[in-house]
């Protein structure tokens, strides 16, 4: 599946699939709202076996052919703190 993939200016690491370029008319509008201008980074052909970073292939083609997108959200934060603390809590459930 031939998809135009861009970028938001507003939210970092935040993608955006559709069909066809420049093609937003499934896209809610709230949504581009807050996407802000899309910039076009690329135009990818997606199949089942295409390796993606941050997202799966399958879905995304599964969303764009139902939904006539796929909003790639950046993954959430790191929380070191909360981390720290289950590394503590568990070191001390072991002694």
């Amino acid at each position: 599946m031939l998809c135009a993939v861009y970028k938001s200016i507003r939210k970092p690491q935040t993608y955006l699939f559709v069909a066809k370029r420049d093609d937003f008319e499934q896209v809610p509008t709230p949504l581009l709202e807050q996407f802000g201008p899309p910039k076009l980074v690329t135009i990818l052909n997606i199949t089942e076996n295409t390796k993606m970073v941050m997202a799966d292939a399958t879905k995304v083609i599964q969303e764009v052919s139902r939904a006539g997108f796929y909003l790639q959200l950046p993954p959430p934060p790191v929380d070191h703190l909360k981390e720290h603390k289950n590394w503590t809590q568990k070191k001390q459930e072991s002694q």
